[in-house]
């Protein structure tokens, strides 16, 4: 899936439809905190997850790890184990 990478506001964008689906986040030390996921309404579950799967692709590919801050992100870790290991050191779901 594609999706914007908005380093001014620190957030990633994608389309879902005439709306816009948003993951705000920080990098600090090779982390990624995933701090707030904006729906703004879309109910397109699979899409959703295809958005959240990108980003986790993407850093990956930075050797990023990942801190999951919003409730919605953690519950995809619990539902999608491959992803755990992405998970920085210390961090158990």
């Amino acid at each position: 899936m594609e999706f914007k990478n908005n380093e001014l506001l620190r957030q990633f964008e994608a389309k879902c439809g005439e709306r816009h689906l948003i993951i705000e986040y920080s990098i600090q030390e090779r982390k990624l905190f995933l701090t707030k996921l904006n729906t703004n309404g879309c109910d397109d579950e699979v899409l959703i997850n295809d958005f959240i799967k990108s980003i986790l692709d993407k850093a990956e590919e930075k050797r990023l790890r990942i801190v999951p801050v919003n409730s919605n992100i953690i519950t995809f870790f619990k539902k999608n184990p491959r992803y755990r290991e992405l998970l920085a050191v210390g961090i158990k779901i």
